[in-house]
C-alpha cells in the first residue's frame, strides 16, 4: 500500500468532511484546485494522486497554450513565473505532402494576431501571441506551488479506489486505508479514469491504429518562433518550437505514425531515427539531434457519454481524449475547468448544493458541445489528412489554399485555436 505523505493534515482534519476531493494532479485537476481556491478561499479542498506534484517529475514534454489557457492562468496569477520558460508560438505554417518530397508547398499560414486585432478582441493581451509552448514540468510545478500557497490539501502518493454516496457525501477509500469525505469528487485522472469506470459512466470511440512518438530535438538553425505541422500520409508531423537552452535549438517533436512503424522508430537506433527525421524535416532547422528519450503514445477518440453522477464530476482526459493533430487536447481541458470552478463557485455563492446532479449538469450543458464539436473535426482532419489518396489529397490542398487566402475565415480559425469561442470567466482573465 502506498503510505500517504499528509504531514500538513492531522487525523482530526482527515475525519472533517472536505467540499472538493479531486483525483490527479495533472495539469487539469491542479487548476481545478487553484481556480477554487483562489475564489473560495475558505473550501476545504484536496488533490489525491500516486505521485506528489510538489516532487521533481520526469515528464520531458511540453504542451501547447492556447491565448484563453495563458488568460487562465494569468487570472490565477502563475502566468509570469510559468513565462520565463515558455516560448511563444508566432507563426503556424501548414503543408500537405509526401514523406519523401523535396520541396514541401505552404497551403496555409496562422499568424498571431496583430495590433489591429486589439481593439477588436473581447480577449485580454489580443495582441499576443495566439499560443505558447510550456514545459509540463514548469506548469505543473506553477500550480503545485501556488496550490500549497492557498492551503490545497495534497493526499500524496495515495489513490481513490472505492467512492459511494452516503448522504451528501461522497466517501472514499483510499489506497493507503484511510476513509475521507467529500462533498464533491472530481475525477481528473486522465484517459483511462479508474474513477471513470467505477462510476459506471460509459465511453463514445475508437483506436486510429496510430500512435505518437514524441520527444524533443535539437538543430542548428533558429525556428524564430515558427511551428510547422506536415500532413503526411501516415499522418500529422508536428515540429513546435521551445526555448532554447544556451546555444542549443530546441523544438518538441510530435510525430503521427502506423502503430507497428511507430514502435520501431521508437525501439531502433538513434541514428535511424535521426535519418528518418531527416526526410520528413528536411534542411529548414539544419543539422539535427534527439535530445530526450523518444516516447510513444497509442492514439484514439474517446468522449463520456455524461460528464456528471451525484457529487461526482469528470474533468480533463477523463472526460475526452482527442487526436492531437490540432494540439488542442491540453486547451480544451482548461476550458472543462474554467466552466466546472465558475459552475462551483456560483453555486456555492447562492448558498446552494453544489455537488448535487441538477447544478453539475450546468458544467455538462455549457461544456459538451465544444467537447463534441472538437473531437469530430479532429476525428475527420486525421482522416482527411492520413491517406495518400489522389482525389482527397487535392480537395484538402485546394480547400487549405482557400481559407489560407479568405481573412476573415483565417481569423476565426484563430480565434477557435486560442480558445475564445468558449467564455468562462478565467478564459477571459477574470477571476471568478
Amino acid at each position: 500500500m502506498a503510505q500517504t505523505k499528509s504531514a500538513d493534515l492531522t487525523e482530526e482534519q482527515l475525519q472533517k468532511p472536505f467540499d472538493v476531493v479531486i483525483a490527479g494532479a495533472g495539469y487539469a485537476g491542479l487548476a481545478m484546485a487553484l481556480a477554487l481556491k483562489t475564489s473560495v478561499p475558505e473550501f476545504n479542498v484536496a488533490i489525491v494522486d500516486p505521485r506528489d506534484p510538489r516532487q521533481a517529475s520526469k515528464d520531458q514534454r511540453s504542451s501547447a497554450i492556447a491565448a484563453s489557457g495563458r488568460n487562465l492562468f494569468q487570472a490565477l496569477g502563475i502566468w509570469d513565473e510559468m513565462l520565463a520558460s515558455a516560448q511563444p508560438v508566432n507563426e503556424m505554417i501548414v503543408t500537405d505532402s509526401e514523406t519523401g518530397d523535396a520541396v514541401r508547398p505552404v497551403f496555409l499560414t496562422f499568424e498571431g494576431p496583430d495590433d489591429s486585432d486589439a481593439a477588436n478582441s473581447e480577449a485580454p493581451d489580443a495582441a499576443a501571441p495566439f499560443a505558447h509552448m510550456v514545459p509540463n514540468q514548469t506548469m505543473v510545478r506553477a500550480l503545485a506551488k501556488a496550490g500549497a500557497q492557498h492551503g490545497l490539501h495534497f493526499l500524496a502518493p495515495d489513490r481513490v479506489t472505492h467512492f459511494s454516496e452516503t448522504g451528501p457525501f461522497q466517501q472514499l477509500t483510499l489506497d493507503s486505508g484511510k476513509t475521507i469525505k467529500t462533498r464533491l469528487l472530481i475525477a481528473a485522472d486522465g484517459v483511462r479514469s479508474a474513477l471513470r469506470e467505477l462510476s459506471g459512466i460509459k465511453t463514445v470511440g475508437w483506436q486510429y491504429g496510430q500512435s505518437a512518438i514524441v520527444c524533443t530535438i535539437g538543430h542548428t538553425e533558429p525556428h524564430n518562433g515558427r511551428a510547422w505541422e506536415h500532413f503526411l500520409p501516415a499522418g500529422p508531423f508536428a515540429i513546435l518550437p521551445l526555448p532554447s537552452d544556451g546555444e542549443q535549438h530546441r523544438s518538441s517533436l510530435v510525430w503521427t505514425e502506423a502503430n507497428t512503424d511507430a514502435q520501431r522508430l521508437v525501439k531502433g537506433d538513434e541514428f535511424t531515427f535521426r535519418m528518418e527525421l531527416e526526410r520528413r524535416i528536411g534542411h529548414e532547422l539544419g543539422t539535427l539531434s534527439v535530445l530526450s528519450p523518444r516516447q510513444c503514445f497509442p492514439l484514439g477518440l474517446m468522449v463520456a457519454r455524461d460528464f456528471v453522477r451525484p457529487r461526482f464530476a469528470l474533468l480533463g482526459d477523463a472526460a475526452h481524449g482527442i487526436h492531437p493533430i490540432a494540439g488542442q487536447g491540453l486547451n480544451l481541458g482548461l476550458r472543462d475547468v474554467a466552466a466546472l470552478s465558475e459552475t462551483i463557485v456560483d453555486a456555492a455563492r447562492l448558498g446552494l448544493d453544489f455537488g448535487a446532479e441538477d447544478v453539475l449538469k450546468t458544467y455538462e450543458r455549457w461544456r459538451r458541445a465544444d467537447t463534441v464539436q472538437m473531437a469530430a473535426t479532429t476525428d475527420i482532419l486525421n482522416r482527411l489528412f492520413s491517406n495518400n489518396l489522389a482525389p482527397i489529397r487535392l480537395a484538402r490542398t485546394i480547400g487549405l489554399g482557400l481559407v489560407d487566402r479568405m481573412p476573415g475565415l483565417k481569423k476565426r480559425f484563430i480565434g477557435e485555436a486560442a480558445g475564445f469561442s468558449s467564455q468562462p470567466k478565467l478564459l477571459r482573465g477574470e477571476l471568478i
